[in-house]
């Protein structure tokens, strides 16, 4: 294994490396819920095309992004970043070429699986090039900076080539980014490997991939197939034995994908949840709010993503900052105020919006910025302070895979909401879209509540005492 030498330029190249991991994994997720309305008007798109657009991406990163995390432990961290890197980049380019609404899903989980590999894998070599507290943690905020950066400038970019040049070039723009990295890496990051590494769970993972894909797929196309369709029965049952196989497997395997005793931890497991609600909540927002902007509001993708726009800054700048405030003004405070922040963004989005004075919007979607960008980093904080040092890191991934697996089910959810209550009418009729969406903001404004509330019970003394034992 390769040593890197402390203050020299290789390990500056390493973080900028692991930047790029993340900063097209941030931008692909804001700019291509600005260029759905496109996709759909090109491919001819349902709701549910276009939920499968972004799910399938996303549950490609959740369902693999432990599995390649051990893989990179065992056969090299840079192996499988620049593998990472290559199959990302090749399916951005499938994506750019798809002829077809299925084509483009199935590139799209093409790219979900480079992506995948991108952000444990990086992760990993960011602590190993910077081994000091405190210059790890410095490296650790440039390192989460770039996906915010990504966040941030991803429905500005959106927006702009959706309306000059079309969306297919928001694909085409990860080719040079992903060769100049595969370079980058090729030269500059050393490989390095786990001196003990863990064991592949193979039959956890193929469990895993069963369970979040059933649960999508039923989740998604329920409203367009209804409950008594055979498919959607099959999938349910593949769901509920899937989950009772992966339960029992999982405390048997010596080693397993998902370590299930981190679970009985009260302050790790409502971490969990809590950062599923926080996921769920900005998957579907996102969603909710491009297509709301451009039908019944008749935006342009450009006029939508710059409404889009402060969320996105507000989320990618809170979200280096939350450590310092939770240090001067407390945890529980933070997720408290994070919390009804998400719920009062919700709960303003249930008044009539196409009509709405532009600084009542511009407010409400600061507050869900706010509300996301503060929780997320304190929760993942939350999950694994108090964890054996040897532990933290797979928590940190399992929270991680667990984030995504919410932001998939989010869009899943609330754009299964939105299908249903449209009954058929096309989402351009403002009426019915109003009438349609308003039950899928009551739900984020129940999941910000629960955030609320799950931040106070997580950062009090029991669950925190048992985190210690």
């Amino acid at each position: 294994m390769t040593e890197l030498v402390p203050g020299t330029r290789q390990r500056r190249v390493v973080l900028v490396v692991c930047c790029g991991a993340l900063l097209p994994i941030g931008i692909d997720i804001t700019a291509i819920n600005v260029a759905l309305p496109a996709m759909e008007t090109e491919l001819g798109a349902t709701i549910a095309g276009m939920q499968w657009v972004l799910d399938s991406y996303s549950l490609a990163m959740a369902a693999l992004m432990l599995l390649f995390g051990s893989v990179g432990d065992r056969v090299g961290r840079r192996l499988v970043l620049q593998i990472g890197f290559a199959v990302f980049t090749a399916g951005s380019v499938l994506c750019a070429l798809a002829g077809s609404l299925e084509s483009l899903v199935v590139f799209r989980v093409v790219q979900g699986v480079g992506a995948a590999s991108l952000s444990p894998v990086s992760l990993s070599l960011v602590a190993q090039a910077f081994p000091g507290t405190a210059e790890r943690a410095r490296a650790m905020g440039v390192w989460m900076s770039a996906y915010g950066l990504g966040l941030a400038v991803g429905p500005f970019l959106g927006g702009l080539f959706v309306d000059s040049i079309g969306w297919r070039p928001l694909f085409w723009l990860n080719l040079p980014v992903g060769l100049l990295a595969m370079a980058l890496t090729a030269r500059s990051v050393p490989e390095s490997r786990a001196v003990q590494p863990r064991r592949l769970d193979v039959v956890g993972q193929l469990l895993v991939v069963v369970f979040l894909g059933a649960l999508a797929y039923a989740v998604i196309e329920v409203p367009h197939k209804g409950w008594a369709d055979p498919v959607i029965a099959g999938c349910l049952a593949l769901v509920v034995v899937s989950c009772g196989g992966l339960l029992w497997w999982e405390r048997r395997c010596p080693e397993p994908l998902l370590e299930l005793d981190l679970l009985r931890d009260p302050r790790f497991s409502g971490a969990i949840v809590a950062g599923m609600g926080v996921f769920g909540t900005f998957g579907g927002f996102f969603f909710l709010t491009s297509l709301s902007l451009q039908h019944p509001q008749g935006l342009s993708a450009l006029q939508a993503g710059l409404w889009m726009l402060p969320t996105s800054i507000v989320l990618g700048g809170c979200s280096p900052l939350a450590g310092r405030l939770a240090d001067r003004y407390g945890t529980r405070r933070l997720l408290v105020t994070a919390g009804l922040a998400l719920a009062s963004s919700a709960a303003l989005l249930t008044l009539p919006s196409v009509n709405a004075p532009g600084i009542l919007l511009l407010v409400d979607y600061l507050l869900f910025g706010l509300g996301v960008g503060l929780a997320a980093p304190l929760l993942i904080s939350a999950a694994v302070s108090g964890l054996p040092a040897d532990r933290a890191g797979f928590a940190s991934g399992l929270f991680t895979t667990a984030g995504r697996s919410g932001f998939a089910l989010g869009v899943a959810v609330l754009g299964a909401i939105l299908a249903a209550g449209l009954h058929q009418r096309p989402l351009s009729h403002a009426a019915a879209f109003e009438e349609a969406v308003r039950p899928a903001w009551c739900l984020v404004a129940a999941g910000g509540l629960a955030v609320a509330v799950l931040g106070v019970l997580i950062t009090t003394p029991r669950p925190v005492h048992s985190s210690a034992r």
